[in-house]
């Protein structure tokens, strides 16, 4: 890429040869001329600057006219040197209606007479005059042959203002070019206006000077302070006119204008013209100029891999519409010109194409080229070849992709993927050295454009410490992330799970655990897209990690939502917070509860993940209950290790509604494995224990607000208020049973006090049951599903069943004694039952017993089991329309002798 150069006072030696530049748009310098190398003092890397022997020389003016002074001293009018030049002073139609550019060509002489250093140099330059500025020219003349004439050459360039500029191509360029260029717009005087050169000894270069104001820099006088670029234009929208226009007229391709001329300068204005008409300002014309690049100009693809000859020259790049990126950088800064806005050419790295991270610069060519303009008396920065498009490698072609963050790029951001050669140009307070610019993580437009700020690492490189690094970044925005591990083995990457990290998103941020599974050399690509797209993911950045050698660890399971934690989404599915963050949540008794506090009803299912872990027994891990302001969900982890819990909620009233991720948790289970035998029950509700079903159903206020029931003696009672006075049903299950006998059924008795309802439950052996809960809302349906309880027992003690029950047994009717279902032979038992509305209330076995009615509203009395019966019934009469017939209510098992408990 080029350096851009001013030319010093400095007297050189120059070799024996004569050579004649018609004009700043004429082809490249041959070979076949002898080149002069210096050092560029301001090139970090000392690359070489090819120097055509040629300076510009003082002018003088009298009278309304230029003369120049020869060595004899008389004065002679200025005229072209030799058939290459032509005198453009000449007044056209242009001329004639207005301020018009004035162009003139350059010619160089160098002679070399008699071994002496006495050289001659005749040059006419380029200059155009604004019609409000008066520009004194100094002439000198020196009639020694060895004493230089330019004695005050800084004096004179000040006034005259016309800097030299040399630019330097790098490796992309074929050839190298010296442009002397100045323009500016004036009012033509009567009469043409004469330029007369002075033979002048020659001058060494003198480095341009850079600039040194920063964005906080405010210099004296009308300029003001150096805005940012969100303070130049809040968005791009108000550049829309102008780039519609830009984009609309300025086609290569479709105007006839713009087809190849003999004249590349007058393409460059035509073209210049054509796309800032309209434009009120200088940014709208830079605008402008910047639209037409990215547009029509496409990358060289084939020059940058050496399949043809580069195209780097202005008129080749106008010609083909492709150019390399100095090929960008030459055309913009001609079309700035022409518009009347400074801009320069700046070399240095870019990290594009090729670039890896780690990758050195030291010692190297720079091989980039951009530019930088002034705007308002201060210097921002541009890059219309990355503005245009990128290129795939993979199939060796350009893709146009538009991309507006590298116009008028803010310098903290430009100096990560762009680095001058000229500290100068990074147009930073505190520029930063080269091995800086390498450790900077590399970030693409996309990590600005989402409003990313990234927290840690502030360099590329991370080394993990006890196996593991970190990444992490804040933005005000809503965003999405994902991201991709690839290990560095040999020429091609090996592709890593994507278990090998853990992403947390927050509203307000992100952290990325990477926990490599061996040791050696990572790539990490981060990805990201905007909260409100569905669309595909964009890279915003990557970083390298290095893990020393370690002991492989335990795989995590895979994670195809990628974060961990709450879902950034999950506050609109109305997920309001959750008892567990992203971090691992530890259990050392193989369960774990999981909260999620919602702000309306959800639904929610639930799915448990773990290598090697067969999905119907992942099943039979979960217990779901779902309430109306929360929902919780009973893990049970059957191995060590870590699993995945991913939680998935939809609208409780919309059912029609898909289920959306809410939810990704990791689990470690450090001890206390559950038995396969121990897991829940199969085929469990996803309604486990009270919730918004019975809720519905109208019952409150149970005793057990979980799904999970445990007991240490095999017995345990259940109670709530049945408002609606539902008529209930319960089933108890047990997947495997050691000892068979009475059903199940037998085991779960129901009492009604008033509108409380008392579900006693006598477990027959330990282990985990299922209780359904059951209503029937009304006289025509079945009865429906309202919850499922889990019981736990872990007691070694067998109970009997409880006494069966028939329809006659009313709601209100409590039996205090006997509890159980199984009578001894041979024994007296005390019954104590309160039946409301009974007039007699009896048991019937070998004899019938009638029962006293006591004080307490309660019958009562003994009775004798006997030897020969096998069954009591207790029997009541009374009640609505005082029938004496007596009806069973309930009866009791009387024991063999052989069975005897």
């Amino acid at each position: 890429m080029g350096n851009v150069l001013h030319m010093s006072s400095v007297e050189v030696p120059f070799p024996k040869r004569s050579l004649n530049l018609c004009s700043v748009h004429c082809p490249l310098p041959t070979n076949n001329y002898q080149q002069h190398y210096c050092y560029n003092s301001n090139n970090s890397n000392n690359t070489k600057v090819t120097e055509e022997e040629s300076y510009p020389q003082a002018t003088q003016k009298a009278s309304g006219q230029e003369v120049k002074t020869g060595e004899s001293g008389e004065k002679k009018a200025s005229k072209p040197q030799d058939g290459h030049s032509k005198d453009t002073s000449k007044t056209t139609s242009d001329d004639k209606k207005g301020p018009s550019v004035v162009q003139q060509e350059l010619k160089l002489e160098v002679l070399s007479l008699n071994n002496s250093n006495i050289m001659k140099s005749h040059k006419t330059v380029a200059s155009t005059v604004a019609t409000k500025t008066t520009v004194a020219t100094v002439a000198g003349a020196a009639q020694s042959k060895t004493s230089s004439v330019f004695q005050k050459w800084a004096a004179m360039e000040l006034e005259v203002q016309r800097p030299m500029t040399k630019r330097q191509l790098s490796d992309e360029c074929a050839a190298y070019s010296l442009r002397v260029v100045k323009k500016s717009t004036v009012r033509r005087e009567e009469g043409d206006i004469q330029r007369d050169v002075e033979g002048r000894a020659p001058v060494k270069p003198k480095l341009q000077p850079r600039p040194r104001e920063s964005s906080s820099t405010v210099k004296s006088g009308s300029v003001s302070k150096k805005k940012l670029k969100k303070e130049l234009f809040a968005t791009t929208e108000v550049f829309s006119s102008v780039d519609n226009h830009a984009i609309n007229t300025g086609k290569l391709r479709s105007q006839k204008i713009f087809s190849v001329p003999t004249i590349t300068q007058t393409i460059t204005q035509t073209i210049t013209q054509t796309i800032t008409e309209g434009a009120q300002n200088e940014l709208e014309k830079l605008r402008a100029i910047w639209i037409w690049l990215c547009h029509n100009i496409e990358y060289d693809v084939s020059g940058y891999l050496g399949l043809t000859d580069k195209l780097c020259s202005p008129e080749r790049v106008i010609e083909t519409g492709r150019g390399v990126c100095c090929g960008y950088s030459s055309v913009c800064m001609q079309m700035c010109q022409e518009a009347g806005i400074e801009c320069q050419e700046v070399s240095g790295h870019g990290k594009g194409i090729g670039y890896r991270q780690g990758q050195s610069y030291q010692n190297t060519k720079s091989l980039h080229m951009w530019n930088a303009v002034k705007l308002g008396g201060h210097w921002y920065l541009l890059d219309a070849c990355w503005g245009a498009g990128r290129v795939d490698m993979d199939n060796k072609a350009f893709i146009k992709r538009y991309d507006d963050f590298y116009f008028l790029t803010d310098p903290e951001d430009f100096i990560n993927s762009h680095c001058p050669d000229e500290k100068e140009w990074q147009l930073l307070d505190n520029p930063i050295p080269l091995e800086e610019f390498e450790k900077r993580v590399l970030k693409t437009s996309e990590f600005y454009r989402l409003g990313l700020t990234l927290l840690h690492p502030k360099h590329f490189l991370l080394v993990t410490e006890n196996g593991e690094a970190s990444v992490s970044m804040k933005f005000t925005k809503t965003v999405d992330f994902t991201y991709q591990i690839s290990q560095r083995s040999g020429c091609e990457p090996k592709a890593v799970n994507s278990s090998s990290g853990l992403l947390t998103v927050t509203r307000e941020s992100m952290r990325l655990r990477l926990l490599p599974p061996t040791g050696g050399t990572y790539d990490v690509m981060i990805f990201a897209r905007s909260g409100n797209n569905s669309g595909t993911f964009s890279w915003v950045c990557s970083l390298l990690v290095e893990c020393p050698e370690q002991e492989p660890t335990e795989e995590l399971p895979e994670n195809p939502f990628l974060s961990w934690g709450l879902q950034r989404s999950a506050e609109s599915l109305g997920v309001k917070k959750c008892s567990n963050g992203a971090e691992a949540a530890v259990s050392e008794t193989g369960s774990f509860e999981l909260v999620l506090h919602t702000s309306r009803p959800l639904m929610m299912l639930c799915e448990l993940t773990k290598k090697d872990l067969d999905p119907s027994i992942a099943k039979r891990c979960l217990a779901t209950q779902i309430q109306s302001d929360r929902l919780t969900c009973n893990v049970l982890c059957p191995y060590l290790g870590y699993y995945r819990l991913s939680v998935f909620v939809r609208n409780y009233e919309r059912p029609q509604d898909g289920f959306q991720n809410g939810g990704n948790f990791l689990l470690h289970c450090t001890g206390g494995a559950i038995n396969l035998n121990e897991l829940f029950p199969p085929a469990l509700s996803t309604t486990c224990g009270p919730g918004i079903r019975t809720q519905d159903a109208g019952l409150s206020k149970f005793s057990h607000t979980g799904a999970l029931v445990s007991t240490q003696q095999g017995k345990c009672n259940i109670t709530f208020q049945n408002q609606q006075d539902l008529e209930l049903h319960a089933v108890l299950f047990k997947e495997q049973r050691k000892r068979l006998g009475h059903p199940l059924c037998r085991h779960v008795f129901f009492t009604y006090n008033s509108s409380k309802v008392t579900i006693s439950v006598a477990l027959p052996e330990a282990g985990v049951y299922k209780l359904g809960l059951y209503a029937k809302t009304s006289t025509d349906q079945d009865f429906s599903l309202l919850c499922d309880f889990v019981l736990c027992n872990s007691s070694g003690s067998s109970w009997p069943p409880f006494p069966c029950t028939y329809t006659a047994w009313q709601r209100g009717s409590v039996l205090f004694e006997p509890r159980g279902g199984l009578l001894e032979p041979m024994s007296w038992v005390l019954f104590r039952v309160r039946v409301p509305g009974a007039q007699r209330v009896s048991v019937v076995g070998e004899q019938l017993k009638e029962l006293q009615l006591s004080k307490s509203r309660v019958w009562e009395g003994e009775v004798f089991t006997g030897a020969s019966m096998s069954q009591l019934k207790l029997a009541a009469s009374g009640g609505g329309g005082g029938s004496t017939d007596m009806a069973i209510i309930m009866s009791f098992d009387v024991l063999s002798q052989q069975n005897e408990m």
